[in-house]
C-alpha cells in the first residue's frame, strides 16, 4: 500500500490579534501564540493582514519574521499595497485571498478565471522574489485550471460551505460538496499545484478533508483559538494533528 504524503498543519493566529484589538492592549499577543503553536508542533504560521487591519498588524508580520523558527504564510488581498509589503518581508509563502470590508470572514474563492490576466501579473513579482504563492479558491476546475495558468504554485481550497453544510445538519448536500472538492483536490494535483484545504475545520469535520492523499497542508485558525480557550493553546493543535494522522491512515 502507498502511504500518503505527509500532511502538514498550518496554524492561523489572527483571531489571537482579534482578541487583542477588542481592548486595544497589547495582549493577547498573536506572535506568542505563533511560537507556543510551533512548540505544539505546527508546521507552519498563517496571518492574514487584512486592509482595515482589524486582527493582525503591519508590526505583527515585522515580528513574526523575525521570531518564527519555521514558515509564514501570509494571507493578502490582490493590492497593490499587499504585494509592496509582501515584497519587503519575503516570506515563506503568499496566499492570495478575496477580501471584502463588510464581511466576517473570508467567504468564498477567488475568481481566478475572470480575472486571470490581472492575478497572473500579481502573482509575477512575487515568484521572482521567491515567495511561493498559493490562491485560495473554489473546488471549480475553471478556476483549478485559472490558477495553473496564472503560475501559481499551490491552490488552497475553500472548505467552508462543507462545514457549513456540516454544522446544519444537511448531510446529503454535505457529502456532495465533499465529494466535489475531492475532485477539485484530483484536478489541481493532475496540473501540478499543490493542494492545501482551509476555512471551518473543526474536530469533527478535519478528517475526511485530512483524507485526500492529494491535500499536503491544511490551515486551520479560529477552531484551534476558540478551542485554546477551554484546553489550551498546545492541547487543541495536539488533538487536531492526532485527527489529521487517524484520517491518514497513521497512528492514533
Amino acid at each position: 500500500m502507498t502511504q500518503s504524503p505527509e500532511l502538514r498543519l498550518g496554524v492561523n493566529i489572527d483571531h489571537v490579534a482579534t482578541i487583542r484589538n477588542a481592548r486595544g492592549s497589547a495582549y493577547p499577543d498573536p506572535v506568542r501564540a505563533a511560537i507556543l503553536a510551533e512548540e505544539a508542533g505546527a508546521d507552519g504560521i498563517t496571518a492574514h493582514l487584512r486592509e482595515d487591519r482589524r486582527h493582525i498588524h503591519d508590526s505583527d508580520i515585522a515580528r513574526l519574521m523575525g521570531a518564527l523558527r519555521g514558515p509564514l504564510n501570509l494571507e493578502m488581498a490582490a493590492t497593490d499595497e499587499m504585494q509592496a509589503i509582501a515584497l519587503r518581508h519575503v516570506p515563506h509563502a503568499a496566499c492570495i485571498v478575496p477580501e471584502r470590508r463588510q464581511e466576517r470572514t473570508t467567504e468564498g474563492g477567488l475568481d481566478v478565471a475572470g480575472d486571470e490576466a490581472r492575478m497572473t501579473r500579481f502573482i509575477a513579482p512575487l515568484r521572482e522574489a521567491g515567495i511561493r504563492v498559493s490562491l485560495f479558491i473554489g473546488h471549480q476546475p475553471a478556476q483549478i485550471e485559472a490558477a495553473a495558468r496564472a503560475g501559481a504554485a499551490v491552490v488552497e481550497l475553500h472548505t467552508g460551505a462543507y462545514c457549513d453544510l456540516h454544522a446544519e445538519g444537511q448531510q446529503e448536500a454535505r457529502d456532495a460538496e465533499l465529494a466535489a472538492l475531492r475532485e477539485g483536490a484530483k484536478r489541481a494535483a493532475d496540473l501540478g499545484l499543490e493542494v492545501h484545504a482551509g476555512h471551518g475545520l473543526t474536530f469533527d469535520t478535519v478528517g475526511p478533508i485530512a483524507a485526500f492523499p492529494e491535500v499536503r497542508e491544511l490551515n486551520i485558525g479560529h477552531f484551534l483559538i476558540a478551542e485554546a480557550v477551554f484546553i489550551g493553546l498546545g492541547p487543541a493543535i495536539a488533538e487536531m494533528r492526532r485527527q489529521m494522522d487517524l484520517a491518514r491512515g497513521g497512528a492514533a
